[in-house]
């Protein structure tokens, strides 16, 4: 097994005593030294790489967590509740895994919650080499039978809870040169119809995050934001939507919005796994340099080069117009 130390490469070796551990370290200059019990976990600590991920429960969150685990990464995953971590638990007993992944409370929206998180990663693992920001949730409906106040709450977490997070941990991220990761969507490329207030966050971030990359990088901090199309996962289902009742009360627009609910489940039933959306963003989290904008599907790499390529908007228009009519 190797490990990286400062400035040279060592070439480790782990023998159980009856009572401690030893690694043995060889260099070519200096020969072996010994290193016992609190000096042994320090040095592992210190070569393993720390991963926040939010929104971990469920979804592509646990699949990300469970991924990056089995990539040797400790992860710390968090939630907003963390009473329904059991089915990540579960997963990662099963992958053998379990000591690398530690539950944490994380509610992007709450400030202080997301400042104390983070105070507890840095003080129990010295430092944070990564974030994940994939908490998110949906809004379905259009703007003349919704409340401004359904559209920021779409906004607080869709958009500011990742501002929030962002902001919070670039300064651990500069010391330890890191990356963040944000898992946004193709409705972060292409508007779509019944999700005015989800899509208008995801462009947000989108554009937050362009914006950050250039001057990110100049502190040694790179960015990258993942577009998944359809995932087959728990977010649909999370949103608790009583589907007649919304068409019914969506009067003069419930023709378009049970075509637009017909065509997205007949879509969801060729979507991608979690494990599948998550694989993109593991490559992405061990790149040594990973792209700003990565697809999570050809689906969606088709998807979003309709719009990057559509300069008059028209294309757009006349595809996604059909899924109303």
């Amino acid at each position: 097994m190797s490990a990286r130390g400062i400035g040279r490469s060592y070439s480790i070796c782990v023998r159980a005593h009856t009572d401690v551990w030893c690694v043995c370290t060889h260099t070519p200059r200096r020969g072996r030294r010994q290193i016992h019990g609190r000096d042994e976990a320090r040095m592992f600590a210190q070569a393993q790489k720390t991963v926040l991920i939010t929104g971990a429960s469920s979804g592509i969150g646990l699949a990300t967590a469970l991924a990056a685990a089995q990539a040797g990464w400790l992860t710390v995953a968090t939630m907003r509740d963390p009473g329904k971590a059991d089915a990540l638990r579960e997963a990662a007993a099963e992958a053998g895994v379990t000591d690398r992944i530690q539950v944490k409370r994380l509610d992007v929206t709450d400030p202080d919650s997301v400042a104390a998180c983070l105070d507890e990663v840095i003080a129990e693992h010295g430092r944070l080499n990564a974030v994940v920001n994939n908490a998110g949730a949906g809004q379905v409906g259009t703007i003349e039978q919704s409340t401004v106040a359904d559209v920021r709450a779409a906004m607080e977490v869709n958009f500011f809870g990742v501002v929030e997070v962002t902001r919070a941990a670039l300064p651990h991220l500069r010391a330890s040169h890191g990356r963040v990761l944000t898992v946004t969507s193709v409705g972060g490329v292409v508007g779509q119809p019944f999700n005015e207030a989800y899509c208008a966050a995801k462009f947000a971030v989108e554009g937050f995050m362009e914006s950050l990359a250039p001057v990110a990088a100049t502190v040694g901090v790179s960015v990258t934001v993942v577009e998944p199309g359809a995932v087959a996962s728990e977010f649909v289902a999370s949103q608790g939507l009583d589907i007649p009742a919304l068409t019914e009360a969506a009067g003069p627009y419930g023709p378009a919005l049970q075509a637009y609910i017909d065509r997205t489940m007949r879509s969801f039933g060729n979507a991608q796994t979690p494990a599948q959306a998550a694989a993109p963003i593991i490559e992405a989290l061990t790149a040594d340099r990973p792209a700003f904008r990565v697809q999570a599907s050809d689906w969606a790499r088709d998807f979003a080069g309709t719009k990057l390529a559509d300069l008059d908007g028209s294309a757009v228009q006349s595809l996604t117009g059909t899924w109303v009519s």
